[in-house]
């Protein structure tokens, strides 16, 4: 693997001419690829910007927004989709990758407004917190730091099985903080499990800064004191984070487990519950705002040909057209049947 490194600058893109850019791309994407890319940010923006005003009119209870994670979550999704076979541990934050891997619209706000037909849990957790085993993912509950040792011991099944899938764990920089971050780093590197730890550092652990949770200015530095690659990624640039996942599938497949840093912005509050006011600073937060890659990577896109700015235009109309849809469904769908509460919970029976 050779490392990225983080940069303030913007990213400078691939190319200029759709020749061009299919020639430096990686062998398994094409210009169609980014195309998609650009269409799922724009869907889930959509999504997810409605379902804050969702909670804001009472009917969302609560959410952690993906703004600002979007190239991060796509990025290593697609790198996932297409190097081999991956299985998922996200976390709370994940939206977009739950999205592009396959949620629809539809169960997303079934999952968010707790109704009937929620597809992770039958709505009994927390929006998207369970299993979608047929997407390869597995999210069991949000706290902090819980998907590491599960995720691992994922990774040791499949190797005890033969089985070459890569397991790729998500997490964020307060979770970095957690015991079980370092239960599982370790067993991974003892046991040299197929592991890609994903860390999406947006610098705030809740509303505590990362100054506060550590001295080291890197979480991947980390890694050197278990024994594998740590590597830094501007987590806003879709390419270094396809990139990057995509070498750290090939390592993990063959050698063992590796830990990307991607370095993002969290545009919103920790969740709607918080009022990130009382501890982030306006100024700087609008000044991240401009390598949003929402609205980057789609005009990098028109800018080198690749897609047309009518192309975005009619992403934009579809996607709020999907979303008025899916909230409309959701609206008006009943809660769970209460008679169903205990189902799942008890053999049923006998013995």
């Amino acid at each position: 693997m050779t490392q990225a490194n983080v940069t303030d600058a913007e990213p400078a893109g691939i190319a200029t001419t759709n020749a061009s850019i299919e020639a430096q791309l990686p062998q398994e994407l094409a210009p169609a690829d980014l195309v998609e890319v650009c269409r799922q940010m724009i869907l889930v923006r959509t999504m997810d910007e409605r379902i804050w005003m969702m909670n804001r009119q009472g009917k969302v209870p609560i959410a952690a927004s993906c703004q600002g994670h979007e190239a991060a979550q796509l990025g290593s999704l697609l790198a996932a989709q297409k190097n081999g076979d991956c299985f998922l541990f996200p976390y709370y934050r994940d939206l977009a990758l739950k999205m592009a891997a396959g949620l629809t619209p539809r169960q997303v706000m079934l999952s968010f407004m707790g109704k009937e037909g929620e597809p992770y849990s039958g709505a009994r957790q927390f929006p998207l917190q369970g299993a979608d085993l047929p997407r390869n993912i597995i999210q069991i509950s949000n706290v902090v730091a819980a998907g590491l040792t599960q995720s691992v011991g994922y990774a040791l099944a499949c190797k005890m099985m033969g089985d070459d899938t890569v397991t790729l764990c998500y997490f964020g920089d307060g979770a970095s903080s957690q015991g079980e971050t370092h239960e599982a780093m370790n067993f991974a590197a003892i046991h040299k499990l197929p592991v890609v730890f994903i860390c999406e550092n947006n610098k705030y652990a809740i509303s505590t800064p990362q100054a506060s949770q550590m001295v080291v200015s890197d979480v991947a530095a980390r890694a050197e004191g278990y024994g594998f690659p740590g590597f830094v990624i501007d987590g806003m640039d879709f390419m270094a984070c396809y990139e990057a996942t995509r070498e750290g599938i090939q390592h993990a497949r063959s050698v063992g487990p590796v830990l990307v840093e991607m370095k993002v912005e969290r545009f919103m509050p920790h969740t709607t519950d918080d009022d990130d006011r009382r501890y982030r600073d306006r100024d700087a937060l609008e000044e991240a705002r401009q390598f949003d890659p929402v609205a980057v990577f789609p005009a990098q896109m028109v800018q080198q040909g690749v897609a047309t700015q009518e192309q975005i235009d009619e992403f934009r109309s579809d996607a709020m057209r999907q979303v008025n849809d899916a909230t409309d469904f959701a609206d008006a769908a009943a809660p769970p049947d209460a008679s169903t509460i205990s189902d799942h919970l008890y053999v049923e029976g006998g013995a």
